[in-house]
């Protein structure tokens, strides 16, 4: 073949790089620093720790003088709720708009049906037809109330130990997904259950009216003046609504 024939064809054939493997006797990295960790809130010492609640009525006497004669004139609260997460809310919809009376006895007839307290579980729950709950005195609603939290229970997107690790917004946002839990129940589940020490339930009733006569006002205060009203109890707004009952309590009693 002469020289141009082989010039020629050598320009019909295309060149294909060739890939360089370069081998390395490094081991792989075993930094674990670069991968992402799963960063847990710093959740505030709840009122039922030991001396968490002696702060928080001394921290009350110190930044407002006119709750210091209620703490005084009125046991300690006992913050001591032992139920799971669960079994509080559960209890927490049976007990809506209902008469204390008629909701224990409802509550109690639940127990029995589930099996007691301690068989009060999602897949308990979620098995209890309409007609069942219904014989005990649960409404059609609060059924599918309760269906829809067992539901978020075995779906996973709520467990217990997850509802104990998380904080206050975080809860709210959660467990507002259920039906038939709004702000209130959650703002109920966090002081009674969880026993967080900064909650104000500025959607109560009772709290808003024992603010209004402790600071001897003309109507009831606002939800958005709560918050300003309120501001100087922090970091312990539960206790210091929990002292709002007992004044509106107290002064229905002797009125």
């Amino acid at each position: 073949m002469s020289a141009a024939a082989t010039s020629s064809t050598a320009k019909k054939i295309p060149f294909r790089s060739r890939k360089v493997r370069i081998s390395s006797s490094e081991p792989p990295s075993t930094d674990t620093s670069k991968k992402p960790r799963l960063v847990l809130p710093i959740l505030p010492r709840s009122l039922s720790a030991p001396g968490e609640l002696d702060s928080a009525l001394g921290h009350l006497r110190a930044v407002d003088p006119t709750i210091a004669h209620l703490i005084n004139s009125h046991d300690p609260p006992a913050f001591d709720n032992s139920a799971t997460p669960f079994l509080f809310l559960s209890r927490s919809i049976l007990y809506q708009q209902l008469a204390t009376k008629a909701a224990a006895s409802i509550y109690a007839r639940f127990l029995s049906l589930c099996g007691g307290e301690d068989s009060v579980l999602p897949e308990i729950v979620s098995a209890l037809t309409p007609q069942q709950l219904r014989e005990i005195g649960v409404s059609a609603r609060k059924a599918s109330y309760l269906h829809d939290l067992s539901s978020k229970y075995l779906s996973g997107v709520l467990t217990d130990p997850a509802i104990v690790a998380m904080d206050d917004e975080s809860l709210l946002s959660l467990l507002t997904l259920v039906k038939g839990i709004g702000p209130w129940s959650v703002h109920m589940f966090l002081i009674f259950s969880l026993h967080r020490p900064d909650v104000l339930p500025v959607g109560d009733l009772g709290v808003r009216k024992g603010v209004q006569m402790l600071h001897g006002l003309k109507k009831v205060p606002e939800p958005s003046e709560m918050e300003e009203l309120c501001e100087p109890w922090r970091p312990y707004r539960s206790a210091g609504a929990w002292y709002m009952w007992r004044l509106v309590e107290s002064k229905g009693k002797h009125s």
